[in-house]
Parts: C-alpha cells; structure tokens; sequence
C-alpha cells in the first residue's frame, strides 16, 4: 500500500514538472488569496502588538481629564451635540491645587508647538520637533522613563529654570552621537540646557516619539502663547484598587471648578487608560474580521481557479487516465495522483503567499512604524486554509477522473 502511495505521487510530481508553466500559474493563483490573508493579518498584529506596547508603558492606573467623553460623543449626533469648553490653565492648575485625594498625582502639560526648528551652536535640526510645555509629574503620569539624566523638579518648575527633558534621537542627530547632557539648545531664540535623556520610545501611528523636546510648563506658557489652548490634566493613582474612588472625587472636583449644577451633566469626559485600550482593541478586533472576510473571498475566487484548472488537466489527460486504468489502475488511484497534485500546488502557492504577506507586513509596519513581530495565528491560519482548499478543489477532479471509462478515455481525441 505504502509504495503504491509513493509511486502515484512520484507520477504527480513527474505531472506537475511537466506542466510547469500552469503549476506556476496555479501556484500564484493560490499565492494571491493567502498573499491577502496573511499581509493583512500581519499589520492587524503589528497594529495590536503597539497598542498594547503603547499602553504597558502608560500603565492601567491612570485616567486624563479631557474635553471630550469620546465614548459617549461617538454615540451622539451631530443636531444634540454641544461643543465643550476647553480646558484653561487656570482650570488646570485650580484643579492640581484642589484634588487631594490620597496617593494621586495629578500632572498639567500641553503641546506647545510643532515643526520647530532646534539649534545647538552652529547644528540645527530640520523643522519636525515637536515641543511640550509639562511640570514635574508629567514624565512619571505619562510612562516617559529617562536613559540618562533627570527629570524636572518642583524646583525646576516653580523657579522657571531654563533646562529641558529631549527624545533620545538628539542624541544621533544634532550631538552627533555625544551625550546632549549638560548642553545648550536654541528654541525659537530661548537657550536650554539639557538635563536628561528620554529612552527610545520609535514612533506611535506615524509619529517619531523620538523627536520632542520638553520644558517647564511657565516657561512654555509664555514662548508659546496662543489663543485657546487646551491644557492635558493626567492624574496616577498608585493603589489600582481607588482608582474608580480616584475618578468620582475628580469628578466632582471638576463641577465644581466649572460650577455646573446638579440638573446639568459633564461638559468634559474622563478616559481611563484602560478604557481607552479597550476601545482600540475592539477596533482591531474588527479589523481583524475584515482581515479575515477579504483573505477568504479572495481565497475563494483562488479554489474555483485552481479547480478549474485541475478540470481542464484532467480534461486534457483524459487518454493518459484510459491508458492507466486498462492496465489495471484502480480508482482510488487514479484520485490519488490529481489529489497530490491539487496539494502540491496548494501547498506551493501557500508557502510562496505566506513569505509575500509576512515581507508585505513587514514592510508596512516599518514604514508607519508598528510593532511587527512574526504573526504565527497567520502563518496557520494559512497553512491549514491551502489545506482546505487543496482538498475542496481537488476532491471534485480527482473524482471526475477516477470515474471515467476507460473504453471511451482510449478513444479520447
């Protein structure tokens, strides 16, 4: 049983040589579908993979006080929705002094501009810096953790020093691979020294982490004045378990800074952080399924292809199959050589379409700069689908041939 086995599929392999170039072409028929599947998956992954990276760093006990609850504004129309106030510095600072609830630690920052250019001496960076106006919690509410240096201090802040927190590229960039610490940059006319090194962070949707320079909040404030600027209120509380306590007393703070009544709901939102990961994984999540209803509409106009052309194999092997079966060839195997030839090709087509996917997802997620790592859910996802497939498009040719005559195969022009 066995070497009849081996011998029908040492035919099919000697077939499928010998048609080489409709193997090629049903191989890259298959390659197509599993190409789609596979490189949108893989982007999917890559997309998750920096969302979840993204949030480890900001951690799962830390709430922003923002002018919007998107959540609830998504569900809104645009006839019953009210534009909210931003928030004001005055706001923001009212509210650091006010909320005292216990192990919380509130931060106020905002972004004061975008597309600067810095200088250090006669070297100056191209206009893409962006730069933050913070005080001394911003870094730890923000999960911004420093290679080398410190961060601000109280000190810093309330004395309007002139030092300032950059992203680890001004140290390849503008330094020229020598440590920035200790040194002097230009912004828009105002010098600052450096005092501390951000860790690598790479980019996030797009945009280069790696390139922010951050300053004490006063000084920021008055380099970059500008009408209606809305300030980013984040507070940490370390013990995760008063984290929803945390939220209700800043919420209540809050009203009361803005003096709503009780008859009149929120005119700002609070987003966990938690929360916010939530809503973007279950955007992945569809994403994902969208993944997966383009790869298998793609791979099913791939299985009528390549079991049409099994069909017209068979079609044109029709005196070959005669020839077999009057010496003795049984049915069985007869569907055995076109089986092993649909899943050869299957298989070849699955291979060559999982290396294109992972190398198209690869090279997608560097260019927007996502997080790729080998999306191994893909990978099976395709082996066991060319799988399928060779067994969905096969089964019916092999059948077709193995039940034709012999008498009238022979006679077959």
């Amino acid at each position: 049983m066995l070497r009849l086995v081996k011998e029908n599929t040492k035919i099919a392999l000697g077939a499928i040589r010998s048609q080489l170039l409709r193997t090629v072409i049903t191989v890259f028929i298959i390659a197509i579908g599993i190409w789609a599947l596979v490189g949108i998956l893989s982007v999917v992954s890559a997309l998750k993979n920096t969302i979840l990276e993204d949030f480890a760093t900001m951690g799962a006990n830390t709430f922003s006080i923002e002018q919007y609850d998107y959540a609830s504004k998504m569900t809104k129309t645009k006839s019953d929705s009210k534009p909210n106030p931003i928030f004001t510095y005055a706001e923001a600072k009212t509210f650091k002094e006010t909320f005292d609830f216990p192990s919380a630690v509130t931060s106020i920052s905002f972004n004061a501009a975008s597309n600067i250019e810095v200088k250090h001496e006669s070297e100056k960076t191209d206009p893409e810096i962006q730069v933050f106006g913070c005080d001394e919690n911003h870094f730890l509410n923000s999960g911004l953790k420093l290679s080398s240096g410190r961060s601000f201090t109280d000190f810093d802040i309330s004395n309007n020093i002139y030092v300032c927190v950059v992203g680890s590229d001004f140290a390849k960039g503008l330094f020229k691979n020598v440590s920035p610490i200790g040194k002097t940059l230009s912004i828009r006319g105002t010098k600052f020294k450096v005092i501390g090194i951000l860790k690598e962070k790479g980019s996030t949707f797009g945009k280069n982490e790696d390139l922010r320079v951050f300053i004490p909040l006063p000084i920021a404030r008055s380099i970059f004045s500008q009408p209606a600027i809305n300030y980013e209120i984040k507070v940490s509380v370390r013990q995760e378990m008063l984290l929803n306590q945390g939220i209700d007393q800043a919420t209540v703070v809050m009203r009361n800074i803005r003096n709503l009544p009780p008859s009149q709901p929120n005119n700002f939102g609070i987003e966990r952080s938690d929360d916010l990961v939530k809503t973007l994984m279950s955007q992945v999540d569809m994403l994902n399924a969208s993944a997966w209803l383009i790869g298998i509409i793609t791979i099913l106009g791939s299985s009528i292809a390549l079991m049409n052309i099994m069909l017209v194999s068979v079609t044109e092997r029709t005196r070959e199959i005669g020839i077999r079966k009057s010496l003795g060839a049984k049915r069985s195997t007869i569907a055995w050589q076109f089986f092993t030839e649909t899943l050869v090709i299957g298989q070849l087509g699955g291979l060559l379409g999982t290396i294109l996917g992972i190398a198209t997802g690869y090279g997608i997620s560097t260019v927007i700069h996502f997080a790729f790592t080998i999306p191994w859910v893909a990978i099976i996802a395709a082996f066991i689908t060319t799988f399928v497939v060779a067994i969905v498009s096969g089964s019916y040719p092999a059948i077709k041939a193995s039940r034709l005559d012999p008498v009238e195969a022979l006679r077959y022009e």
